[in-house]
């Protein structure tokens, strides 16, 4: 790549594309229509991007990878690779979604471990609505047809309201309780607008916990915990918590990307099956013929820790219940989950495996 040409994208919104190698054998894909479909992926050099990335190729799609600089790790499959700084309002999007069909978009400001910014909330809104809708819009100067938005499940809730355990529904009141969830929430707003007054389809996807090979964050932790054998107050945890594997979510971003009932529908996904905190950890350890080391605490002694350490929310995402009903993209896609949830646990371990060799 020109040195000059990277350089002189990096001082402006302008986006720089360059053709890239095949790095997987692609299939003929048919459209519905039988035709091939252009899609362009923002976060493609991210954990759920690079399956995403992968899986549309595999199926045959033309696939332009968005990107925010030039070397961002491992290589992402792809076609063609573009570099865009910044997806915030003023930046120029033409060229990204120039001849694409889809978009899809995963680009996003997601939970920050220490926050410096003075206001949070404008600061998501600004990347995640505002940067959303700028994209949309070039989308449909474009004439791009169809787009659609990785939201999260939590712009449902965070399970900590339904006592009674219900899964959420897509037709449940929207009640978001964190500035990245109320930011995702008020893209999917705007995005409704620009579907009202224009021919761009919405398609939003409201995905819970993800994981699989190369995931961050807190399940990373939990691997470490399953293979060192640390003692864990977690031997009766009660709960259920739906979670899906990122092969399966990048399988049904595929689908929704061709499929003609998707259009202007919002779906929660997940797999199968919800696990809870102390058996996905037990499942973990077997898969590392390991034995998990775990002791029951009674709940109303974790609910005091929790107040007086001011870690609710912690404790709530280990101790407390989230489940979708996912029969919606079931009964209106066909959507089957193609990694079954002990594989996924299998392929997550070995890939953890692999790293620590490296």
């Amino acid at each position: 790549m020109d040195a000059r040409a990277t350089k002189r994208s990096s001082r402006s919104s302008a986006c720089l594309r360059t053709p890239r190698l095949s790095i997987a054998t692609s299939s003929v894909f048919a459209r519905h229509d039988g035709s091939r479909v252009r899609v362009l992926v923002t976060g493609a050099s991210g954990f759920v991007g690079r399956a995403v990335c992968s899986t549309l190729r595999a199926n045959g799609h033309f696939v332009r990878a968005a990107l925010r600089r030039p070397g961002t790790g491992e290589p992402v499959s792809t076609d063609e690779e573009i570099f865009i700084r910044d997806l915030g309002p003023g930046a120029d999007l033409a060229c990204a979604v120039s001849g694409i069909d889809v978009v899809v978009h995963l680009a996003a400001r997601v939970h920050v471990m220490r926050e410096t910014s003075q206001d949070p909330l404008a600061e998501f809104l600004r990347v995640n609505r505002d940067g959303t809708l700028q994209l949309a819009a070039a989308a449909v100067a474009a004439g791009v047809r169809r787009f659609v938005f990785i939201s999260t499940i939590g712009v449902n809730g965070d399970g900590a309201e339904r006592s009674d355990g219900r899964p959420y529904l897509e037709s449940d009141a929207p009640r978001p309780h964190s500035p990245y969830s109320e930011s995702k929430w008020a893209a999917e707003r705007g995005l409704a607008e620009v579907s009202a007054r224009t021919a761009l389809e919405i398609v939003i996807v409201r995905p819970p916990l993800v994981y699989g090979p190369g995931v961050p964050g807190n399940f990373l932790s939990l691997l470490k915990w399953a293979e060192r054998g640390v003692p864990l107050p977690l031997g009766n945890t009660g709960n259920q918590r739906s979670m899906i594997y990122v092969g399966n979510l990048a399988a049904f971003i595929a689908l929704c990307v061709a499929h003609p009932a998707a259009a202007g529908e919002t779906f929660l996904i997940s797999d199968d099956e919800p696990v809870s905190t102390t058996e996905l950890i037990e499942t973990l350890a077997r898969a590392m013929d390991r034995r998990a080391r775990l002791f029951p605490v009674p709940r109303r002694l974790v609910r005091l820790a929790s107040r007086v350490l001011r870690r609710e929310k912690v404790v709530h995402q280990i101790f407390g219940s989230l489940t979708v009903n996912a029969n919606k993209a079931r009964e209106r896609l066909g959507w089957r989950a193609p990694v079954e949830r002990d594989q996924a646990f299998r392929d997550t371990v070995s890939w953890y495996r692999t790293r620590a060799q490296t």
